[in-house]
């Protein structure tokens, strides 16, 4: 990750420098973590750079939106556009989209009462997440101390800011004891998700994941997956996992927007399999890269195409 070769950001229906990007020290989210948030990919395809499964992406954060009593003031077609020139105006073959809708600056009580909604979207170069080792060797894990929040909390399946102390509480725990990533379990003791990843088991040639009821974000990659197992003529099976059934897999792998497809090999000692990618993990991985790089036909439709706006062409 770096943010070196950003010049240009979005900010409430401007574009403006990256230097020059700011908020004030009052502001509502900055003080109690209100706001909800997107994660994009631009891959980079044989017709130009293309936002994976955009229209997905912006759906879900006006949904996260709604949950949270947060009015965007701005229209699916004007944050489509917003991404569009972003990316275009930084010159990015691909990239990582940052979608941030937050309260300003107004009050500073529990309730945001007079405070602004406000949006920014940033775009920088980003490599393989978990580090490109990872896409196909796979990752160690642990599992968590640090429990998932359950719905009767905060709901699951908004992205919301604050929530994700819960994931970095997680993650920095595994780091500090030497593992790549943590595993979350709810509260039911079944495992939840990555501190930022779904959680998807291989067994029997079946492919096996979990829903909303383990306390899960439904993730767009994850949706992808699902779709792609299914075509490749997998049998998907929807429902809780214990932590015996992944220490018990043929294969595991985690899905998520900067995650992609990578797989787990460890988990806590105990190895995943051969503690090899495996062969139904590499090939949903490879049919997922297919899609996200405009190779194959059926997923074209998941792809929103960057064209240089006119507009933006007279700036450069």
């Amino acid at each position: 990750m770096s943010f070196d070769q950003i010049t240009w950001m979005w900010s409430n229906g401007e574009f403006v420098e990256w230097r020059d990007a700011s908020v004030h020290i009052s502001t509502h989210t900055l003080h109690l973590g209100s706001g909800v948030f997107e994660a994009i990919r631009c891959y980079d395809t044989n017709n130009g750079p293309a936002a994976f499964r955009l229209d997905a992406h912006l759906d879900r954060l006006y949904s996260s939106a709604s949950i949270h009593s947060i009015d965007i003031p701005y229209t699916h077609e004007d944050l489509t556009d917003a991404v569009t020139e972003l990316i275009c105006r930084n010159d990015f073959s691909s990239c990582y989209i940052r979608m941030l809708c937050y309260h300003g600056s107004g009050s500073l009580g529990v309730l945001p009462n007079n405070c602004p909604v406000e949006l920014a979207i940033l775009a920088w170069p980003l490599g393989a997440y978990l580090g490109s080792h990872a896409l196909e060797h796979g990752v160690r894990v642990t599992i968590s101390p640090w429990v998932k929040f359950s719905s009767r909390m905060m709901p699951t399946t908004a992205k919301a800011r604050g929530q994700y102390l819960n994931s970095l509480l997680a993650v920095r725990a595994a780091v500090k004891e030497g593992f790549d990533e943590a595993i979350l379990l709810n509260e039911e003791g079944t495992i939840a998700e990555g501190s930022g990843e779904n959680l998807f088991l291989v067994r029997d040639g079946r492919v096996i994941t979990n829903d909303e009821k383990s306390s899960i974000l439904l993730g767009i990659t994850r949706d992808a997956v699902i779709r792609i197992a299914r075509d490749l003529g997998y049998e998907v099976e929807i429902g809780p996992i214990r932590v015996e059934d992944l220490l018990s897999a043929d294969e595991a792998f985690f899905t998520g927007t900067a995650a992609e497809v990578t797989p787990i090999r460890e988990v806590d000692g105990k190895q995943i399999g051969t503690q090899e990618r495996g062969p139904i993990t590499y090939e949903i991985q490879q049919a997922f890269f297919a899609a996200t790089s405009g190779q194959d036909p059926r997923y074209q439709h998941w792809l929103h195409s960057v064209r240089q706006p006119a507009a933006a062409a007279m700036l450069f």
